[in-house]
């Protein structure tokens, strides 16, 4: 097995489906296949917007493209999607690449060789040290943990979480990217980040007695069911809210408008609880908007399906 970097970029003419394929030509099967039951890093250019590392994930299988010869797909686990808190700019802190393959004498990338292909090997100090820089908790919003849950074997129910502690480069990367707890927090930083600690369906900013949202990441698509921990598959929910999307009393149309079960909610909850207006409040960043593909699992699969 062996770690690499995947170029990605939305307007490629590769057939990618970020968090489920990854299209490549021949050249690169090697370094691929490699890969497979490893983690991967993806890396945005410049034309993507993030122009950095931005997220881990693992590589599942590779197979051959029907529809076109001499391309593959590698075939990525969902469920192990992790997106960085921060985007890894391509220097480190001392300005040299992350990438040891990428750098010139001075230690600065170079802009032709390495630095032109759409797969790269990446060794596991390269490796870990990416990973390290991405994970690191962004402490402008609070990593609370989700409170406890009695029902936590309930469908859609997340284990309890911890902080991302920093771990040293030496320790095994793929451990710590496998830790639930440590998945949670990350995520839960980041959603909450992405909606400025703002319920998406009551519309409130409210903070506890120590100064900490009262607001709560929620996936869309469970963790249970191999949702994926990024902002895409979540929202920001006050605690109330969470426990009913998560228990199917609510859900989240395709236009956004949020689906109430009025059989098992009565209307003065709802009055108290969702905004007048009966749509999601969504982050500023269109690129942190409800991916319509969770949304749909979750009312097909959770909204309606588990209350009593």
């Amino acid at each position: 097995m062996a770690h690499a970097v995947f170029i990605q970029n939305p307007r490629s003419i590769y057939a990618d489906r970020p968090g489920e394929v990854y299209h490549f030509p021949k050249q690169y099967l090697a370094q691929v296949t490699a890969t497979i039951g490893d983690w991967v890093v993806f890396y945005e250019s410049k034309n993507a917007g993030a122009f950095g590392y931005v997220a881990v994930q693992q590589v599942a299988d590779v197979v051959p493209d029907p529809a076109q010869d001499d391309h593959y797909f590698a075939i990525l686990d969902p469920a192990t999607l992790l997106e960085f808190e921060r985007v890894v700019p391509r220097r480190n802190a001392q300005d040299t690449a992350f990438e040891s393959v990428l750098r010139g004498p001075d230690g600065k990338p170079y802009r032709a060789g390495a630095n032109t292909l759409a797969v790269r090997t990446l060794p596991p100090a390269d490796f870990a040290a990416i990973v390290n820089h991405g994970l690191t908790p962004v402490e402008d919003v609070s990593g609370m943990a989700r409170r406890p849950l009695e029902d936590a074997a309930q469908p859609g129910f997340a284990e309890a979480q911890a902080a991302f502690g920093g771990a040293p480069l030496d320790v095994d990367r793929r451990q710590v990217l496998s830790s639930r707890p440590l998945r949670d927090a990350a995520f839960a930083r980041q959603v909450k980040r992405a909606y400025h600690n703002r319920c998406a369906m009551s519309g409130l900013s409210l903070t506890n007695g120590g100064g900490r949202p009262e607001v709560e990441a929620a996936h869309i698509r469970p963790v249970s069911d191999r949702g994926p921990d990024i902002v895409r598959n979540g929202l920001a929910l006050s605690g109330t809210l969470h426990w009913m999307f998560d228990r199917g009393l609510l859900g989240v149309a395709e236009d956004h408008s949020i689906l109430i079960s009025h059989n098992k909610v009565p209307q003065d909850v709802v009055a108290r609880l969702i905004a007048p207006a009966g749509r999601l409040f969504l982050p500023p960043d269109p690129r942190h908007h409800p991916h319509e593909s969770y949304l749909k699992y979750h009312r097909e699969n959770v909204f309606g399906q588990f209350a009593a």
